[in-house]
């Protein structure tokens, strides 16, 4: 038997349940040894019912001595009473009813596990829980039981805990091949046990120990393959040739020495550190990640003047219209001073407007445009694109970020993110970019004071607004995504701004921003509230980037509850962005333990770092960045927020690797890149692996 062999081959199986693993994406012996428990219960660690507490999470092991079904007000409650010899806890199903009540038997031994609460005794609800025979204390009972992922069609054919382990033992126990990946030096030097001791051990193991150890390495094997994907696209990257920047140029110095502030140290370090990749003929791909505030804008104009001044086209992609207009601003305000055509180009604008600017950007007569996903369309051509600047660059797709490069030949590329993304994050998705940290604000910068408040505290709130707006400063007031359609989200705001105007905020200029508005009319609200003429400005999310008005010192955010950590971190970035005292309300109302906090750490920090590490925490890496990230695979076993340390160890020795074998051609590789060709096959189309 090979990994490779159908499933099929293994006895008792049957073909009714081959069939629904199939369903389930398991059609080889390999699927089926990689298909790993969800958790495992671990009987080494036992509480007797008479030492629970409200609020552990336990392991009990305990008889049937009753149950039954009684209806309540919002249909059926279906509950357990269970005895260990030590005392009675009751377990509760709201859900599921029927199936459960189909499998519970007096005198049944349950292996327990879930969250203890009290409610006239100790009680479980909706617990895991696995039936166990007499067969258990021969082969499980006081080691560990592997609980695996089961569907009602896995139960349709008769596939429950017992019998799927009982199939996966049979494979184990078959002479099976199961080639090793590393070499035993490299497992010597990181400390890892082989791969197939740990596929035994992920799904047999006698204690915790065993245990840990089989899943360090199958998550080391995971996070490797990641990296060592990531390591050979930086590879290929750094083989690409390209034009040199190398010139400071004479733009560079006139804006630099134009600007009305110092710039941090960090901004000039980060600038050191794009002007030597620029140096280079090879494409610059680095990232510039730093906080909300923290200078990237400025640090993108000059760097875009560098180019121009090397006689190169430059084009910035940013995600929403908002965001492009207001850079449009930035960037003009500071390249007429030096006769640089700056073009803005949106996807509304109409054909009459759209035609200049194409030509110029043909002809060349156009150095720079800023724009959104208008920027890649086929009819955009430039003369000579050299560097292209990102900004938010976790908004954009794979392909998006390809389209825009393929318009220049081999450009220098310059991301940048207000998004804080923690260090297992970063070298996992954006691994293959060389990165540049702003960690330091402008020295007048104050940190905003965060509060989080109730509905019922809204007039107080109001009449706090009304009070600095009377000192002559100004508002945001944002109102979430109500439902998942864009028309909601406009809905709410429009409402808002007409129950503000018209009732909390008489007598004070309120303005309304979103997305479906035409560009001139965006352009004209942020003018407005810019000029200080409009005094509360009502919006959707569309502000979360790129709105830079130094006189808001206040931002109260809508339903909070609704927003991750790191939307909420932008939001609060809109203000405090000048030298006054600046502060964000986050209005609660509906809330949970998880929003709940959620939100006390906005108040606690306002460090994005920290932020970041929390929201990851809390959400995973997925709805982290707010999408799916197309061409990473999804894990099996490794988890990003919690293997910092496997990352690394496994980034380090992939890079090493392709550091001393770009193409894995060595025999001591012919494993690695056998399952790499096999497992990331869509991913390395375009790589010159053979």
């Amino acid at each position: 038997m090979e990994l490779s062999s159908p499933l099929s081959i293994v006895k008792g199986l049957g073909p009714a349940r081959e069939k629904v693993l199939n369903e389930q994406g398991l059609f080889t012996v390999s699927d089926i040894l990689y298909y790993f428990p969800r958790r495992h219960l671990d009987r080494t660690v036992l509480t007797a019912i008479k030492k629970l507490e409200k609020g552990n999470i336990v392991n009990i092991i305990a008889s049937v001595e009753t149950y039954g079904e009684r209806s309540i007000r919002r249909g059926k409650i279906f509950q357990v009473i269970v005895s260990d010899g030590t005392g009675l806890l009751t377990l509760s199903w709201f859900n599921g009813v029927r199936y459960i009540k189909n499998m519970i038997k007096k005198g049944q031994r349950l292996a327990i596990f879930g969250k203890v609460d009290w409610y006239k005794g100790f009680t479980i609800t909706h617990p895991e829980f696995e039936i166990l025979d007499d067969t258990d204390d021969v082969s499980i009972l006081g080691g560990v039981i592997p609980i695996y992922p089961l569907t009602k069609e896995f139960h349709s054919v008769g596939l429950e805990q017992r019998r799927l382990r009982s199939i996966i033992k049979k494979v184990l126990e078959s002479k099976l091949l199961i080639p090793e990946i590393f070499s035993q030096l490299a497992l010597n030097k990181l400390n890892l046990i082989p791969l197939e001791k740990a596929l035994n051990l992920i799904h047999f193991s006698e204690n915790i120990g065993e245990l840990d150890l089989a899943i360090r390495r199958l998550k080391f094997d995971e996070h490797f393959f990641l990296q060592l994907l990531v390591a050979l696209k930086k590879n290929e990257i750094k083989s690409n040739g390209t034009k040199a920047l190398s010139d400071i140029g004479p733009y560079f110095k006139k804006i630099s020495k134009s600007l009305d502030f110092e710039l941090t140290n960090a901004q000039k370090r980060v600038i050191q550190d794009i002007h030597k990749d620029l140096k280079f003929s090879r494409p610059m791909n680095r990232l510039i990640q730093g906080d909300v505030g923290c200078g990237k804008t400025v640090i993108a104009i000059l760097i875009a003047a560098l180019a121009i001044g090397n006689n190169v086209q430059v084009a910035v992609l940013v995600p929403t219209e908002i965001l492009a207009v207001q850079h449009f601003l930035s960037f003009k305000s500071e390249f007429d001073k030096v006769n640089i055509a700056c073009s803005l180009l949106v996807g509304k604008m109409k054909k009459i407007e759209r035609e200049p600017i194409l030509n110029g950007l043909k002809t060349g007569r156009v150095s720079v445009v800023i724009g959104t996903h208008a920027l890649i369309q086929k009819d955009v051509n430039f003369k000579n694109l050299g560097l292209v600047i990102i900004d938010e660059q976790h908004r954009f797709g794979v392909n998006q970020r390809a389209q825009i490069l393929k318009k220049g030949f081999n450009p220098h590329l310059m991301s940048m993110t207000a998004t804080p993304i923690p260090r297992t994050l970063a070298i996992t998705y954006h691994g293959d970019m060389d990165l540049s940290i702003i960690d330091e604000l402008p020295s007048n910068r104050l940190p905003v004071k965060t509060k989080v408040v109730d509905p019922m505290r809204m007039k107080k709130v109001y009449d706090f607004i009304k009070d600095k707006i009377s000192l002559g400063k100004q508002c945001i007031i944002v109102y979430p995504l109500v439902e998942e359609s864009e028309k909601s989200d406009l809905a709410a705001s429009v409402e808002a701004y007409e129950i503000l105007s018209n009732s909390h905020f008489l007598n004070i200029h309120v303005g309304l921003l979103h997305g479906k508005m035409k560009t001139n009319e965006k352009e004209d609200i942020i003018r407005q509230f810019k000029d200080n003429k409009i005094k509360i400005l009502v919006s959707t999310t569309v502000v979360e980037v790129g709105l830079d008005i130094p006189n808001a010192t206040i931002m109260l955010v809508e339903h909070a509850e609704r927003f991750g950590l790191t939307q909420l971190h932008q939001l609060r970035g809109r203000v405090g962005r000048g030298s006054e005292k600046s502060y964000c309300i986050l209005v609660k109302r509906n809330i949970s333990d998880v929003s709940q906090t959620r939100l006390a750490i906005m108040e606690q920090t306002n460090d994005g770092f920290e932020i970041a590490d929390a929201d990851l925490q809390l959400r995973g890496p997925g709805e982290f960045f707010g999408l799916r990230q197309s061409g990473f695979v999804q894990y099996k076993i490794a988890n990003l927020a919690t293997d910092g340390e496997i990352i690394r160890e496994a980034r380090q020795f992939a890079f090493d690797l392709v550091k001393a074998d770009p193409n894995l051609q060595s025999q001591s590789n012919k494993e690695i890149r056998k399952i790499f060709k096999n497992n990331y096959a869509d991913q390395i189309k375009n790589l010159k692996l053979i």
